[in-house]
């Protein structure tokens, strides 16, 4: 018999979600007959599956250890070991014990796109073992992630749940844009003025890129974006950008289409201006950050969160080159 109380990691899903992370080998056909045979029980009765589980709840498992064992996912795979080695130090701007915010450095994945990637999620994992927030076994049923994805070249603030009732939350603040999100950029041209613009964004799945609209066609969405100059000098110009909604490259397309490419960016920048910064700093990627995170009023596990505002210092290089161009 196997005895398994729920933590707060876990608490808030749906008790066959939660059997079938525990023994993830397992068909699901087996897990609601071991339920309908009391072999699995939830707080010492029969359990149909649908239950929500809450903190403090205990499911006991009637099975042998050999068939626990063969359904289970208890294993570490060799991402988690590779991260261990690679003793990454995150750079945490905010804690507490259900969420963490962390300053992305450029040329890191959010996420994964390949099994074999090294992402922040996995850096996030190994900062929670290290520190003993997390154990292996829990990680069975619960994985921690990332709430908002940033490009792999793009700098700045990505949050992250450190329990499943966070990570639902934050995410779906940021599904419904009710976080407001605020970057930095450099610029080619002087901007004077606020100003608030809209269009249509489509994507080129091929190609990895998109193309502003001024109609909307071929399934391209709505977007909106807001800038305002923050300082200008040497042909350029510090902008605050709000990312009103918030798709695919939105911030580096949109601004171009206005005449205004990001510095070093490399789909969408001015050639010869990348260039010069490539030659002068080394510069290969946009500068591009995202700088502030405005929190909305929150409850239950955000409430450490409530009207709180998350900023994040620019990179090295994006702080040197703007001071050398007098715009910052």
């Amino acid at each position: 018999m196997k005895e398994l109380c729920i933590r707060a990691n876990e608490a808030g899903q749906r008790l066959d979600k939660f059997l079938g992370k525990y023994m993830d080998q397992a068909p699901k056909s087996f897990l609601y007959k071991m339920m309908r045979k009391k072999n699995i029980v939830l707080n010492g009765k029969k359990a149909s599956g649908n239950e929500m589980l809450s903190e403090g709840d205990v499911v006991k498992l009637f099975l042998a250890e050999e068939t626990i064992r063969k359904f289970s996912c208890l294993r570490k795979t060799p991402i988690q070991k590779n991260v261990g080695r690679q003793n990454i130090r995150l750079d945490i701007i905010y804690e507490d014990e259900h969420t963490l915010f962390i300053n992305k450095p450029v040329g890191m994945l959010s996420q994964k796109a390949k099994p074999e990637d090294v992402s922040l999620v996995e850096h996030l994992t190994a900062y929670l073992l290290a520190s003993g927030q997390i154990t292996e076994e829990e990680l069975q049923t619960f994985r921690p992630s990332v709430c908002n994805r940033l490009d792999r070249n793009t700098s700045g603030i990505v949050a992250a749940g450190k329990s499943l009732a966070a990570l639902q939350e934050l995410t779906e603040m940021f599904r419904e844009r009710t976080v407001k999100k605020y970057y930095l950029c450099l610029v080619k041209g002087i901007v004077t003025e606020k100003k608030r613009i809209g269009g249509y964004l489509l994507k080129n799945e091929k190609t990895n890129t998109v193309s502003i609209q001024s109609q909307k066609s071929g399934g391209a969405s709505l977007i909106e974006t807001e800038y305002c100059p923050a300082a200008s000098g040497g042909g350029f110009t510090l902008l605050e950008v709000h990312l009103i909604t918030g798709k695919t490259h939105q911030i580096r397309a949109h601004l171009a289409s206005q005449g205004h490419p990001i510095a070093g960016d490399p789909k969408y920048g001015d050639r010869s201006v990348n260039e010069r910064l490539k030659k002068e700093y080394g510069l290969k990627s946009q500068l591009l950050h995202s700088a502030r995170l405005c929190m909305p009023e929150c409850k239950g596990a955000l409430a450490a969160l409530s009207r709180k505002e998350i900023t994040a210092p620019v990179p090295a290089l994006f702080r040197t080159i703007c001071t050398d161009k007098g715009v910052m």
